[in-house]
């Protein structure tokens, strides 16, 4: 019977998603100082480490070890022992034991191995990734070239965004992301007198908006959204490819009927 329960998938899900609950709240200050949320949170980590001896023993050390999702349970149910371990130990508040606590967290990470098609999908982001990479360096060339551009020109009129050259990197960035776009040309006009320098300081940035923002990150996305389709792309570039031969097929077959 503990067998079957914790070999069966969806209870361990249940247990997960219940246990998410839990944590969530416990973040909530209003919730924080009750004892029995924190109880119920050391009794999902004993379920976790039951689960985890359960399945090493049916299982038997080799073959639960040379599953990556069952090494990755493992090692999150062993960074989640301090936690319980200061039940029965003085184990002192250290800032290395805080750092472990927050590693509890990390369980809600499980929820991943239940996804449809994981492989499928991790396969298409590490394709995506791939494609990707070519354009995230033309971004951040494009960035730092605009940063030093902007930190040349407004470095001592607007010093909150552009007082060094990473500092201006991050406003540039900030403006690819169109947040902030408007802003920061507002906060140099107001700082400046002279109207046509203002509107060609104006053009500037809707220039820095339209090359990173709106083309820049747009194409990333696009090559990343298609990287990440072409799996399905292909099966349908194959169903396409089958209705051909049988029409091909059939068209064939009505040619040597109509022949005399």
């Amino acid at each position: 019977m503990i067998k079957r329960f914790f070999l069966n998938e969806r209870n361990m899900l249940l247990a997960i998603a219940i246990n998410a609950v839990i944590i969530t709240l416990l973040y909530f200050p209003s919730f924080k100082q009750l004892n029995i949320l924190h109880h119920v949170d050391l009794f999902f980590i004993m379920l976790f480490l039951l689960e985890a001896i359960v399945k090493i023993r049916v299982l038997k050390p080799h073959a639960y070890f040379n599953d990556p999702w069952n090494r990755f349970d493992f090692i999150l149910v062993m960074l989640s022992l301090p936690a319980v371990l200061e039940l029965v130990l003085p184990i002192p508040n250290t800032s290395v034991l805080l750092i472990l606590r927050l590693f509890r967290l990390i369980r809600l990470v499980r929820f991943i191995r239940f996804i449809p098609h994981l492989g499928t999908v991790l396969k298409g982001l590490g394709r995506a990734l791939k494609a990707s990479v070519f354009v995230i360096i033309a971004l951040t060339f494009i960035n730092f070239l605009l940063a030093l551009f902007s930190c040349h020109f407004f470095q001592d009129i607007s010093p909150k965004y552009f007082a060094n050259p990473l500092v201006a990197s991050y406003s540039i960035f900030q403006m690819f992301t169109i947040e902030g776009w408007n802003e920061i040309p507002a906060d140099i006009a107001t700082k400046m007198d002279n109207v046509v320098l203002i509107g060609i300081m104006r053009f500037y940035f809707v220039l820095v908006v339209l090359i990173g923002g709106i083309f820049g990150l747009s194409l990333a996305n696009a090559v990343f959204v298609d990287e990440m389709t072409i799996d399905n792309t292909d099966a349908l570039e194959k169903k396409v490819d089958r209705l051909q031969d049988q029409l091909d097929d059939m068209q064939e077959m009505l040619r040597k009927k109509l022949d005399p």
